[in-house]
C-alpha cells in the first residue's frame, strides 16, 4: 500500500475533475509517474448509464466481475445492462436518488448503495487495473449522502489515497477506519443549513457480508484553501491526515468563497492576500502539500518546490487532453479560442447550487450565455446537489435551489438561493462523452487554460496528450 513516504516523491498530482473528465486519464497518470485520480462525483449515474447504453468495450461489467460482492454486482448488472442496440427494446431504467435513509443499517442493501458502492468499485479498479502504481480517489464533502458508500467502494477496490474537499471532512478519516476495521460506518448529515444532523449508518457485515481479506487503509488528503482549515484538521486528526492539496482561486471547478465577500463590477468575487495560504506556516504542520491554481508549468513546479510544496496539482492540462473525458467537440472548441487567446474564464459566484463559486468557461451556447440560461427549463434530474431538509412533520424532503422555484419555495427555500442558479449537474454530464446533447452543457477550466493551450499547441488543431503535459512539466528526460 502506497506510505506517506511514497506520496512525497509525487511532484504531479491530477485534479479529480467533475463527471467522468478525470476518471478516464488516471490510469496513464498514475503509470507515468504521477497521481491519477479518478473523479468521485456521481458514480452512481455514469455506472447505470453505461451499462443502459451497452457497455461497449465491456470494462465495467469486467470490472464488476472482480467485486467482492458477486450477489451484489449482478443486482446491478441484471437491473441496469442493455446489450448493444438495445435488441430486447429494453426501456431505461430510472436511477435512484441517494436519501439519508439509503443506508438501510439493518436490512439488504437497496439500489441507491449498490450503484454508489459499485461505480466507485469499478471506477478505481479500471484505474489501477495492470499496474502497481499509486491511484486517488477525488470526493467533495459537499455532496454528503454518497460520501460513505463511496469511500466504501473505492477501498474495496484498494484505492490508494482519498481526497475530499468542498467543505470540511473532518468525518472522513473515522469512516476510512471504520471500514477498514469492518465495523459499523456513520455519518453525520447537516440539515437544514447546518441546524440539524441526521446520521447515515452502515452496518458492513449485514450491508455487504464478510470482510475481505485483502481490504487495505488510504491515505487521507483534505483540499485546503486557508491556514485555519489545515491547521484545524491537522489538529483535530491527530495523525490520521497524511497531507493537503492547497488549491488557489485561479483553479478550475469550485473554489473557496473569498472572505471578504465583495464581488466585482462584472459579477466575480473579489480576492486578496488574506485569501492566499501561507506556505511557510502551513510547513509548520509537518505535513506534505501540493499547489494548485496555475501552477502547471516548470516554472509553476519550481515556485511551489521553492515555498516548501512536494509538487503540484494540475487540471485545465489534462482536461483538454485527447485521454480526457471531456466531450471532444468541446475540446476542440475550447483549445481553439484559448490558443488565439480569446478563452474567457470567470469565477461565478452563482453557477452552482452548492453556494461555491464556480470557474465557468464562457463557451458558445453553454449555461455560460445568459440568453441560453433564460431559456432553459428548469428541473432536477440527477440529484446530486440535493439536500436534505425538514418538514413540519419532522419527516426529510430533498430541495436543490436548481430545481423549478415554485417547487423549492414549497419546500422552504428561500427565493434568493435560486438567483441565477444553474444545474450543475446536468450542465456537467452534458460537459462529458455522456452527455446526449439535450441540455446545455456548463464548462470549467483553470484560468491557467489559454496559457497552457499556447504553450502546448503549435496550431490551433494540434493536439495535447496526457504525456505531452508530462514532458512538459518535468521534461522528456524525467
Amino acid at each position: 500500500m502506497t506510505t506517506i513516504e511514497d506520496l512525497k516523491k509525487i511532484r504531479i498530482f491530477m485534479g479529480g475533475m467533475g463527471f467522468y473528465i478525470s476518471t478516464l486519464m488516471a490510469k496513464l497518470v498514475s503509470m507515468l509517474g504521477g497521481l491519477g485520480i479518478v473523479s468521485g462525483v456521481a458514480p452512481e449515474i455514469i455506472l447505470p448509464t453505461i451499462l443502459q447504453r451497452g457497455d461497449a468495450n465491456g470494462d465495467c461489467r469486467r470490472a464488476l466481475s472482480h467485486f467482492p460482492f458477486p450477489k451484489i454486482a449482478q443486482m446491478v448488472i441484471d437491473a441496469y445492462y442493455i446489450e448493444p442496440g438495445n435488441p430486447k427494446g429494453l426501456k431505461p431504467r430510472t436511477l435512484p436518488f441517494t436519501t439519508v435513509d439509503s443506508s438501510n443499517p439493518n436490512g439488504e442493501i437497496n439500489m441507491a448503495n449498490a450503484l454508489s458502492i459499485c461505480g466507485n468499485f469499478v471506477f478505481v479498479w479500471l484505474a489501477k487495473e495492470g499496474h502497481n502504481h499509486p491511484v486517488g480517489i477525488n470526493l467533495l464533502e459537499k455532496i454528503t449522502m454518497p460520501l460513505p458508500s463511496a469511500i466504501i467502494g473505492a477501498m474495496l477496490a484498494h484505492v490508494d489515497v482519498v481526497v475530499v474537499g468542498a467543505g470540511i471532512p473532518d468525518q472522513v478519516s473515522d469512516v476510512i477506519d471504520a471500514i477498514y476495521d469492518w465495523l459499523i460506518v456513520s455519518y453525520r448529515i447537516p440539515v437544514g443549513g447546518k441546524m440539524k444532523n441526521y446520521t447515515m449508518t452502515f452496518d458492513l457485515c449485514k450491508l455487504l457480508g464478510e470482510r475481505p481479506s485483502q481490504l487495505e487503509k488510504p491515505l487521507f488528503m483534505a483540499i485546503v484553501s486557508s491556514n485555519l482549515l489545515a491547521w484545524a484538521l491537522h489538529k483535530k486528526l491527530k495523525g490520521r491526515i497524511s497531507g493537503f492539496i492547497v488549491e488557489g482561486s485561479d483553479a478550475g471547478g469550485h473554489n473557496a468563497r473569498p472572505r471578504n465577500k465583495k464581488i466585482d463590477l462584472s459579477g466575480e468575487p473579489i480576492y486578496d492576500e488574506d485569501d492566499v495560504v501561507n506556505c511557510e506556516k502551513l510547513k509548520a504542520l509537518g505535513l506534505p502539500f501540493w499547489l494548485a491554481g496555475s501552477y502547471g508549468s516548470p516554472q509553476g513546479l519550481a515556485k511551489a518546490i521553492k515555498l516548501g510544496a512536494n509538487g503540484i496539482q494540475v487540471g485545465s492540462a489534462f482536461a483538454l487532453c485527447e485521454e480526457s473525458g471531456l466531450k471532444a467537440s468541446i475540446r476542440k472548441v475550447s483549445k481553439r479560442l484559448a490558443f488565439h487567446g480569446k478563452l474567457v474564464i470567470k469565477s461565478n459566484p452563482y453557477a452552482s447550487s452548492t453556494g461555491y463559486p464556480f470557474q465557468t468557461v464562457e463557451y458558445p451556447g453553454s449555461l455560460s450565455d445568459p440568453e441560453v440560461y433564460g431559456s432553459i427549463q428548469r428541473f432536477c434530474k440527477y440529484g446530486v446537489l440535493r439536500e436534505p431538509y425538514e418538514r413540519p412533520d419532522g419527516s426529510l424532503g430533498y430541495r436543490c435551489p436548481a430545481e423549478p422555484i415554485d417547487k423549492y419555495l414549497l419546500k422552504g427555500g428561500r427565493i434568493e438561493d435560486t438567483v441565477l442558479v444553474r444545474c450543475l449537474c446536468h450542465g456537467l454530464v452534458e460537459t462529458s462523452i455522456l452527455g446526449e446533447g439535450n441540455y446545455p452543457p456548463i464548462v470549467t477550466l483553470g484560468k491557467d487554460a489559454p496559457r497552457i493551450a499556447q504553450t502546448l499547441m503549435a496550431n490551433e488543431d494540434d493536439a495535447i496528450t496526457v504525456e505531452k503535459v508530462f514532458n512538459y512539466i518535468l521534461g522528456p528526460n524525467r
